[in-house]
């Protein structure tokens, strides 16, 4: 019997942690505040607060992770939209968790997990204003030598790039994916409009409009962006440089300029670049490669 009311209270302190942790992430959408470190740290460092500084019935470590695990789950249910950045932070999330717990469940830890929730609450803070933002500004670059003549390549990229290749895993898991594109032309002022569709988020626009186009280059600059990839980071230039190799191959380089939009940027700049590293590497393949 005691065993059993010693899970029942567990269970109860799990739910109050997540329920806690819910209302605590509707005040940060309500505020704009659901891209900044305010969501992934704040979140995990909360769940852990409440599971460790109330009476424990077994390990607090083990009821932080429960906790921290019923709140990814009912996030699919209930963030909708939002749940690709809960998964892709699930990591971050455990780690606080975990940090704050163990320091707990050491002995005399109830202090040292206190100094580990008061350090939560300044890195939390991180993206909240720009003051206490980190550099967004990022620059990615790839290249490629592929089997064409550098006038092969300037004819396919005056021709709407190809979009139903198979794109790597990571930009399979969730992200809104290219579907269709259309283009007026190549010459500086005209546009590129592609359509985002699947994954997270509505369905909609990313406008590139060509600022310079010359022999060996081309130059986009974002007109606007009304897909869901708008939430994580925004597209400010777009540039792909080629150069012949020999008298059947040229070298290309394509490189992307966007502005980071989520924190804290330890954790998700290494993420973001990588998938524009990606991205890169896949317009080289469907736009600038000879079909």
């Amino acid at each position: 019997m005691e065993r059993e009311q010693k899970q029942k209270w567990i269970w109860l302190l799990i739910i109050i942690a997540a329920a806690a942790a819910s209302l605590y992430y509707r005040f940060l959408v309500n505020n704009q505040l659901e891209q900044t470190s305010a969501l992934f740290i704040g979140i995990p460092a909360l769940i852990a607060a409440i599971c460790v500084l109330t009476p424990k019935p077994e390990s607090a470590t083990g009821t932080a992770v429960k906790s921290v695990t019923l709140f990814i789950g009912i996030s699919g249910i209930l963030l909708g939209e939002g749940f690709i950045c809960i998964l892709m932070a699930a990591p971050l999330f455990y780690l606080v968790a975990v940090i704050i717990g163990e320091l707990r469940d050491k002995k005399r830890g109830q202090m040292l997990s206190c100094v580990a929730i008061l350090l939560a609450i300044p890195m939390s803070s991180e993206g909240t204003r720009p003051a206490l933002s980190f550099a967004r500004e990022e620059v990615v670059s790839v290249e490629h030598v592929v089997a064409a003549s550098p006038q092969q390549v300037e004819t396919a990229l005056s021709s709407a790039p190809r979009l139903n290749g198979a794109f790597p895993l990571y930009l399979r898991l969730g992200f809104p994916r290219p579907v269709s594109a259309t283009i007026s032309g190549t010459a500086p002022g005209d546009t590129y409009r592609i359509h985002f569709a699947g994954g997270e988020g509505k369905p909609g626009d990313l406008v590139l409009e060509v600022a310079e186009h010359r022999s060996g280059m081309m130059s986009f600059r974002a007109v606007s962006d009304t897909s869901h990839v708008a939430h994580w980071l925004k597209w400010e230039r777009s540039t792909v440089e080629w150069q012949q190799v020999d008298g059947s191959h040229t070298r290309l380089r394509w490189t992307l300029r966007y502005r980071r939009l989520l924190d804290p940027a330890w954790y998700f700049r290494p993420w973001e670049r990588y998938a524009v590293h990606l991205t890169a590497a896949q317009l080289i393949t469907d736009a600038a490669t000879p079909r």
